[in-house]
């Protein structure tokens, strides 16, 4: 069975797909691929999850970027991503703030 946990957007990095305040289900262990929202430890502060959108494969890890480049620190800044700090996949929103 697949890890489900619940996270709350906090920034702007991901408008205007996501607010802060929306929560989504997060799936754990789920298939990374193009197109994927994920939850992941930010390479350059590991204290810090994330939320990105995965661009494509690059070498060893997933490039990623947020939907909003101007509020967003993504792989423009820190380049790509190891598969190691993908916490899950973003999954399904459950309460949108209004």
């Amino acid at each position: 069975m697949l890890g489900i946990f619940a996270v709350s957007i906090a920034e702007r990095s991901m408008e205007p797909a996501m607010r802060p305040g929306d929560w989504w289900l997060v799936r754990q262990r789920a298939s990374v691929r193009p197109g994927c929202v994920v939850l992941m430890e930010q390479p350059d502060r590991p204290d810090l999850l994330v939320v990105k959108r995965v661009v494509r494969r690059d070498g060893a890890g997933w490039w990623v970027q947020g939907d909003n480049a101007e509020a967003s620190v993504d792989s423009r800044t820190y380049g790509a991503v190891p598969d190691s700090n993908i916490r899950g996949v973003l999954w399904f929103r459950y309460r949108r703030v209004a």
